[in-house]
């Protein structure tokens, strides 16, 4: 528990209110006390003054005795009778002690009070300046009344008369004392007793050292202030409670002669305990320092800012009083409306404390001498800080996109002065300004809140990529306040995260024309910000030399690039007599998370002559690696003679130059035509056997021309890929199986009971045709054609195409994608497998739906790789228009 000193000294702090020697210069205007009440309350006058008359002002207090004003100092109002205690938001209250200096007293019986409040604005020096006189009646004196206020303690005794005083009073006398009187009534001296010390001051050596004395008509007034030299802690308390008191032996003339009287006062410093709801306040049944032998308790009162309180007044507020064999005990409700709660800033955290004033009035009656004894306590309670239940919503509206903080159960006293997000620190002004509204809201109950919302898209606003469809914004922000009157600060960090599937991937699209594949990146809503954003193509990351060389060009929505088709960075699928066709694997690669954020893979045929037939009797070839001989090495080929090397070959090509009738070339002759004939195969460099590879087919290129009469002309070039040893001819089953993969992965797929399978309309749906229980690797599964009915029966309608010989339908605007199936543990043969993928659909009639479920059908060829492709094995995209497709389009234009 506080000393009454602090408290006093914490009251006079919170309030910013000053009371202050120097008089700024400024203008006076004399107001009404409109906001200003005055008050009887016992043995005390209460002066009242409206928290909208003193925020925020320095106050001055001045005592009005006649014509002349005193102003009262911290330490002339302890040793005058006079304090005051105010609130955090202004509200004073001013307590002057009946027994007070300056105050008009008539017989002890009527006594006015005059005060002049003198209040000087911060911001300008006009002072404002309000007059009170109040007239109290006080008649009900018990033989000895002992005051306990914040900063003082007060003991004023009946003077008896001579004949009346004890035997103890006389025998206080010495006769120097006594030769030392005059007939003039007045205090002479002072003895202050202290454990082990007698201090004795004449008057005005007392009143220098703080402390007051006088005489009224009837009675003998002390006052002295808390924490003297002459005061001092009672050894073990009172009933365990500490006590601070005084002990002093007043000498004064009176008409009869030289009078002695021991005065004596004792104020609790402590005595209270605190849970959480409940503030309980013990006081010693029976002060026994002040009280000689056994005492009778005739009342007990408790009350309020210096103010009784009757039974009901304090059912209504739920106070207690009570008392035990050794204490008298007030209880009060932590929150109760009489009191106030204060913020304070503990280790930068915020906490509040609840203070409250209550007041415990006693009267005894001495059992021995009947003379009664009244002790009134005026005793400012202070919870411990506790931490503040002040509360943090963390909202956010996805739909609107915008982050919403709210945080409220702080009290009036708490301003928001800055927040400081990732990017810097700034004012509640700045805030606004840029579009975040910050907003504070007061309640009735005392309390405020603060708002804060910041648009996802604000630069205050991290975001990170947490999957390639998902974006996680986060807002980090730290709340500043401070705590007014003090300006003491203290900080509230929030943290708000919020993921949404809002990222539209880049697209990569590609066209070719005779020489080049020519690609265009177009960014998602993302830009370029993904973590290490990067572009491969074919089996290299675009770095800048590459760049430059693939003339690669952008802006800020997309970027665009041009790959030679015989670059390292394509691959030649296969070769025809006057054509290659070649691939562009193109990726965008999330190297940070390792994330596939779009492929393309692009094959086009371009021209190129494979086999020239010279009109000197030579010819040149060129042999070309393709996807299906991977472990080929162009420098192993030769001619049929092994001798026969390429004059010319690198990791993709080979290139040969021969006369006809060298190189174990055959001649065949004809009617009007000579046919000359070779093959480029490999071959061991120093073996000389027949090179072959257990992971690749057998490489060989026949290369011919044919020679009319004086003329040369080239002639039909093919290649042809054969498998040693043949299988011989005969009869067996194929099982091919459709089903549908749980994402593009085709990692891992639906199971039979999963069918029917329940898709959103443009979810993609990715399907897998595989050829099943066959390990022939000469094999491969071409899809011919695929499409969709609304019943089981594959030849009902209406229906749509998905695959037409082979190839998307390009007519469609839900494009089919053929995805390559690439090497992984589940698919041992790449060519048993096909995949493709669709946007979900359902078939409408006239805006109506027709069926929520449909069906897809798909034919499959099975064909030898190790033959000569032709027809429909040769796998080329052709688009003819047939009569099937034609026939089916009529039902289709209302499909969605």
């Amino acid at each position: 528990m506080q000393s009454l000193e602090n408290i006093l000294l914490w009251n006079l702090m919170a309030a910013v209110i000053i009371i202050s020697q120097a008089k700024p210069k400024g203008l006076y205007s004399s107001k009404s006390s409109s906001g200003v009440r005055s008050d009887c309350a016992g043995n005390l006058m209460r002066l009242s003054l409206d928290k909208a008359l003193a925020l925020g002002n320095q106050l001055e207090v001045e005592a009005v005795n006649d014509t002349q004003h005193i102003q009262i100092t911290p330490a002339l109002a302890a040793q005058c009778g006079y304090s005051m205690e105010s609130d955090p938001w202004g509200n004073t209250r001013i307590y002057t002690s009946l027994m007070g200096c300056y105050v008009d007293n008539k017989d002890d019986t009527t006594f006015t009070v005059g005060l002049t409040l003198r209040m000087y604005s911060q911001a300008s020096s006009e002072m404002v300046s309000h007059d009170v006189s109040q007239t109290c009646s006080y008649s009900r004196w018990a033989s000895r009344e002992i005051l306990c206020d914040r900063n003082y303690m007060e003991v004023s005794q009946y003077m008896a008369a001579p004949d009346k005083r004890s035997e103890h009073q006389r025998t206080q006398l010495n006769f120097k004392d006594v030769s030392k009187g005059s007939a003039t009534p007045g205090i002479w001296k002072l003895t202050f007793h202290t454990p082990g010390s007698v201090v004795p001051m004449v008057l005005g050596e007392a009143e220098q050292n703080g402390y007051s004395a006088r005489i009224t008509s009837k009675r003998l007034v002390v006052r002295s202030p808390y924490s003297t030299s002459e005061t001092y802690q009672y050894p073990d308390g009172v009933a365990k409670i500490p006590m601070e008191m005084f002990k002093v032996s007043v000498y004064y003339n009176a008409p009869h002669g030289l009078s002695v009287v021991d005065m004596a006062a004792a104020c609790p410093t402590g005595g209270v305990l605190f849970n959480e709801d409940l503030i309980s306040w013990y006081v010693p049944r029976s002060v026994t320092p002040l009280l000689d032998g056994a005492v009778k308790i005739i009342e007990v009162h408790m009350g309020i800012n210096g103010q009784r309180l009757d039974k009901s007044q304090m059912t209504v507020h739920g106070y207690t009083l009570s008392q035990t064999e050794f204490h008298i005990i007030a209880e009060m409700r932590v929150g109760s409306p009489d009191g106030y709660y204060k913020s304070h800033a503990l280790d930068y955290q915020y906490h509040i404390t609840y203070t409250i004033e209550p007041m415990l009035e006693v009267l005894w009656k001495s059992v021995k001498t009947q003379e009664d004894t009244r002790y009134k306590i005026l005793f400012p309670i202070t919870t411990p800080a506790m931490p503040g239940l002040n509360q943090i919503s963390n909202n956010a509206v996805p739909e609107d996109r915008v982050f919403d903080v709210h945080m409220w159960n702080f009290l009036y006293d708490v301003e928001l002065v800055n927040i400081t997000f990732s990017s810097g620190v700034f004012t509640v002004e700045e805030c606004n300004a840029m579009g975040f509204a910050v907003q504070d809201h007061r309640f009735p109950n005392g309390t405020k809140s603060f708002s804060l919302k910041v648009p996802f898209d604000a630069a205050v606003v991290l975001k990170h990529n947490t999957g390639p469809l998902v974006t996680n914004y986060v807002l980090s922000a730290v709340f500043g306040f401070i705590i007014m009157p003090e300006y003491t600060p203290f900080a509230q960090p929030v943290e708000m995260q919020v993921s949404l599937q809002d990222v539209v991937l880049p697209t990569v699209t590609g066209v070719c024309d005779q020489g080049h594949f020519h690609i265009t990146v177009k960014y998602g809503n993302q830009g370029a910000s993904f973590d290490a954003f990067m572009t491969i193509a074919g089996p290299r990351q675009i770095i800048p030399e590459i760049a430059e060389a693939y003339k690669l060009q952008g802006n800020a929505t997309h970027f665009s690039f041009s790959v030679p088709y015989d670059s390292p960075d394509t691959a030649f699928e296969f070769l025809n007599s006057d054509s290659v066709r070649a691939r562009l694997d193109v990726l965008l690669w999330d190297s940070h998370n390792e994330w596939v954020l779009g492929d393309l893979h692009l094959a086009c045929s371009f021209p190129l002559v494979t086999t020239q037939c010279h009109p000197n009797g030579t010819m040149s070839a060129l042999a070309v690696k393709v996807d299906s001989t991977p472990n080929l090495v162009p420098s192993w080929l030769t001619l049929r003679d092994m001798s026969c090397k390429p004059v010319f070959s690198d990791d993709r090509f080979a290139y040969f130059y021969f006369g006809v009738d060298s190189c174990g070339t055959t001649r065949t002759f004809f009617d009007d035509r000579m046919l000359y004939e070779n093959e480029i195969r490999p071959h061991y460099h120093n073996t000389g056997k027949a090179y072959s590879s257990p992971a690749d087919p057998e490489y060989k290129q026949t290369i011919s021309c044919y020679y009319k009469v004086d003329q040369s002309q080239t002639v039909a070039f093919g290649y042809k890929k054969s498998n040693q040893p043949a299988a011989e001819i005969g009869t067996g089953q194929l099982m091919v199986q459709m089903r549908i993969a749980k994402d593009v992965s085709y990692e891992s797929f639906h199971a039979a009971e999963d069918y029917p399978v329940t898709k959103y309309l443009k979810e993609p749906v990715y399907f897998e045709v595989e050829l099943m229980h066959s390990v022939d690797q000469h094999l491969e599964l071409i899809l011919m054609n695929c499409w969709a009915t609304l019943e089981q029966d594959r030849t009902s309608l209406p229906s749509w195409d998905i695959i037409i010989n082979g190839c998307a339908d390009s007519d469609d605007s839900y494009v089919t994608i053929l995805h390559p199936v690439k090497n992984h543990d589940r698919a041992a043969i790449l060519s048993h497998a096909k995949r493709f993928s669709i946007k979900m659909f359902t078939f409408t009639q006239e805006q109506e739906l027709l069926k929520h479920e449909i069906y897809v059908h798909c034919d499959a060829l099975i064909c030898d790789k190790s033959i000569r492709k032709e027809g429909a094995c040769s796998r080329r995209c052709a688009h003819p228009t047939s009569t099937r497709k034609a026939g089916r389009r009529k039902f289709f234009k209302n499909m969605h």
